[in-house]
């Protein structure tokens, strides 16, 4: 089992890429790029199946659209419930994550890491 390919990550992070107000297409794969560290990267196919499943849930909307270079740019933001459904999914995963690393006997990096893992809650805007 890969635990880094689940099909719900790309969700989460299109979502949390959100968090910061509306964004068009192009800027969200950009985005949840950086939010994952480049573990999760969008096709532009990719994307746009995880935003239509994300509208038909209610948890994003179209937030208007204008014309650069002459092609259509749409919008999307989070809705209240879009925000409600990512901050308990942050909480759950932020609760998993503890229950395991509280359980590690001991953590270790590899060698010449600075990163250490830390456990964020997102609160509303």
């Amino acid at each position: 089992m890969n635990f880094t390919e689940n099909p719900q990550e790309p969700s989460y992070f299109v979502l949390a890429a959100l968090l910061g107000g509306p964004l068009h297409g192009y800027a969200v794969i950009k985005r949840v790029t950086e939010l994952s560290d480049e573990r999760v990267t969008l096709a532009a196919g990719s994307l746009y199946s995880v935003i239509d499943r994300l509208l038909g849930e209610g948890l994003i909307t179209a937030d208007g659209e204008e014309i650069v270079n002459g092609r259509a740019r749409r919008y999307y933001r989070l809705t209240d419930e879009g925000h409600r459904v990512l901050a308990e999914e942050a909480d759950r995963l932020a609760r998993a994550a503890r229950v395991v690393m509280d359980r590690l006997p001991h953590r270790s990096f590899p060698q010449g890491s600075t990163h250490q893992p830390s456990i964020a809650r997102i609160r509303p805007a």
